[in-house]
């Protein structure tokens, strides 16, 4: 397939969420009083019964499907018989809202307030989901189909890590498989732009436990005699990084690729003010190495970073105290062509190697996700972005944190965007979550336009 470039006309559609747009807040406001905490188990069987009651209401054939832990919403439109079908991915859990007394209005009692709507999960992730949903509606109301093959799949774990999601995926692919997804999840950039996003980085936790002797000892007597594991690790992780921000990990760069032109063209566009984030940190230089470009370090190279140093004695005064264990824990980031059980063996080969009575625990991992810049689908989206948002978008070859998108590009096989419709500043997994309104009807516009550029390739 190819973009043929259409024009995207969409004034009666647009006509149509603006005339609605109470009507839709109203909505939002009554899908996000409904409390559904994965961490807690609260509200969730019926937040997945209600939101999936919305989806078969607008005339997408809808399941409620179960798994091992809290269940997956699945539905689906297939209008367009050799069109591309379209995976709308999103999740109907929430984050705990805790701290409560630091909300200004309850977290379940939506409020408005200048132009915002305060609501645990407002932005993360039911308002931007809602939105997608919302442009179906749109679409289906004006025009009597849409214009493109469409399945939404909303997850009821995404907030604790998505544990069943690869399961379910290889499960249930034949009913899932589309040509490419799209999430809207995150917010926009900081600059206010909207943006395309493209990949993550994986992420791999482990920790590093030095023993000595089977009980803390008197630094005195037994300093010098029996061994610190504080010590043992301290000179173990000199040997895996260098002062240079290097990993000395044999073969930890071996799969890094090199951003392609059209990667570093994308990046070079990005909007940075370097100095402003150096004056926020309260830093007066990035970490080594300091050659190296600010979006560069996020989008293209893994990461190794202590998290955490544990052992002997942290109070108030002095303790001469010899510890009899250490813990440091770790994680590493990983870009795309990494994989989370290799770099785990060439850590244990490089424990074993140097420090070989430290024990190496893994905590789990998440493997890194990549779509090229230059996808056939990268185009339309662009449209409909721009039409949708009344601006061009950015394009973000990957961000520096990790999501579970690798379940799509790598179990699928097909490529995956993010679209974010949040503020900046939605607060999300914070006290006083918000949605801007404008942003959420705007987000309505831009699913539509998506779909329908999407449509005409």
């Amino acid at each position: 397939m190819t973009a043929q470039g259409g024009n995207l006309d969409l004034a009666d559609v647009f006509a149509y969420i603006d005339e609605h747009r109470d009507a839709f807040i109203d909505q939002l406001i009554d899908y996000v009083r409904r409390p559904s905490i994965s961490a807690h188990g609260v509200g969730i069987a019926e937040v997945a019964e209600y939101i999936a009651g919305v989806m078969q209401e607008i005339g997408l054939n809808t399941r409620v499907i179960p798994t091992a832990g809290w269940p997956m919403v699945l539905g689906e439109r297939m209008d367009r018989p050799g069109a591309p079908t379209v995976l709308l991915y999103g999740h109907y859990d929430v984050q705990p809202p805790d701290p409560l007394e630091e909300w200004v209005t309850p977290p379940f009692e939506p409020s408005i307030r200048d132009g915002r709507l305060y609501a645990r999960g407002v932005g993360d992730n039911k308002g931007q989901h809602l939105a997608q949903i919302l442009a179906l509606k749109s679409l289906l109301a004006v025009r009597g189909e849409l214009p493109c093959n469409v399945k939404v799949l909303l997850e009821g774990e995404e907030e604790v890590g998505s544990p069943h999601m690869p399961a379910f995926i290889q499960e249930h692919r034949d009913e899932i498989m589309a040509d490419l997804v799209i999430t809207s999840d995150g917010p926009v950039d900081e600059s206010g732009r909207s943006r395309i996003l493209f990949g993550v980085r994986g992420v791999l936790s482990f920790e590093l436990r030095a023993r000595g002797a089977n009980r803390d000892l008197h630094s005195g007597n037994f300093g010098g005699v029996a061994p610190n594991p504080i010590w043992t690790l301290v000179h173990l992780l000199a040997t895996m990084k260098n002062a240079r921000g290097e990993v000395t990990i044999e073969g930890f760069y071996d799969d890094v690729l090199p951003l392609t032109p059209l990667e570093q063209e994308a990046l070079a566009k990005l909007p940075i003010d370097e100095e402003a984030v150096k004056a926020s940190l309260g830093i007066a230089e990035f970490d080594e190495p300091r050659e190296r470009g600010y979006f560069e370090r996020l989008a293209a190279w893994p990461t190794f970073t202590i998290n955490g140093f544990h052992g002997g004695y942290g109070g108030p005064g002095s303790k001469t105290v010899l510890p009899h264990e250490a813990v440091v824990k770790c994680d590493v980031r990983l870009v795309e062509a990494q994989k989370a059980d290799d770099i785990f063996a060439k850590i244990e080969a490089h424990v074993r190697k140097h420090a070989p009575n430290v024990e190496v625990i893994r905590q789990g991992s998440m493997e890194p996700s990549k779509t090229p810049l230059d996808s056939p689908y990268t185009e339309p989206i662009r449209r409909g972005v721009a039409l949708g948002q009344g601006e061009e978008p950015l394009l973000v070859p990957a961000l520096g944190g990790s999501l579970p998108d690798y379940v799509f590009t790598k179990i699928l096989g097909i490529p995956a965007f993010g679209v974010p419709y949040a503020n900046p500043d939605e607060s999300n997994h914070a006290p006083n979550e918000n949605l801007e309104l404008e942003r959420f009807i705007k987000g309505i516009k831009t699913g539509a336009a998506m779909l329908t550029a999407l449509g005409q390739m």
